[in-house]
């Protein structure tokens, strides 16, 4: 069986950042990982081996082909070149599902893309996200960091709505809010109501509690927000 260590070693192989820079070419995300676009306009890119198994699934209208060509196959090389290195004794596999969210007017306000990550490889799944955020405006993406008006504090904020989410669960994991300061909420969504927060698994709560998602709604950030 894989040790804790091992476990570890994959959960940080998947919080690994990935280079998001719109210098890629203009192919389509599910043209460059070989997928098919279904009715329902999500893509599914499958491909099997001995050893491991992938299986990626994303809405294909997010604006910034580019950025989220260059997330989905740095999250998959990552995975293969991982899953390569380390002596395995189970398969292995690799499920991303993109799960997308807007808010204001359809030309002109926001859109999200949320990327739950599941790893297994032999050991219990470990779950990750990465998030893509986009003004449709100013056609141009959203960080954290111009989520907020110039010298905004938004942590003074977030930071205790979250707390008390954690505190529901009655236990922490390796790490704190303020070890982590404004990377904590590096993965989120906009939408009409809420910034949607979402924390990887093995991080803020222990492993076996999972990952974490938080809703705050918008009023509370109105006087914070860009």
């Amino acid at each position: 069986m894989r040790t804790t260590a091992t476990v570890a070693a994959l959960a940080a192989v998947m919080l690994a950042g990935c280079s998001l820079s719109t210098a890629a070419g203009a192919q389509s995300a599910c043209a460059a990982l070989g997928g098919t676009v279904g009715p329902d306009q999500t893509c599914h890119a499958r491909s099997e081996s001995d050893d491991y198994t992938l299986d990626i699934r994303f809405p294909i209208d997010y604006p910034d082909q580019a950025a989220l060509t260059a997330s989905l196959t740095q999250r998959r090389d990552d995975f293969v070149a991982w899953f390569t290195r380390m002596p395995n004794w189970y398969p292995g596999e690799l499920d991303i599902i993109g799960t997308g969210y807007r808010s204001g007017q359809l030309a002109s306000g926001t859109q999200s893309v949320v990327l739950t990550i599941g790893t297994s490889g032999g050991v219990h799944p470990v779950t990750t996200y990465e998030s893509l955020n986009y003004d449709l405006s100013k056609r141009a993406p959203i960080t954290f960091e111009t989520l907020f008006r110039p010298g905004a504090r938004p942590l003074e904020v977030l930071n205790p709505i979250v707390q008390r989410e954690l505190d529901k669960h009655g236990a922490t994991g390796a790490l704190t809010l303020e070890d982590l300061g404004a990377k904590a909420y590096q993965n989120f969504a906009i939408t009409d109501d809420a910034i949607i927060f979402f924390f990887n698994q093995d991080g803020l709560l222990p492993h076996e509690r999972g990952s974490l998602t938080v809703e705050v709604p918008r009023t509370e950030l109105t006087s914070l927000l860009a």
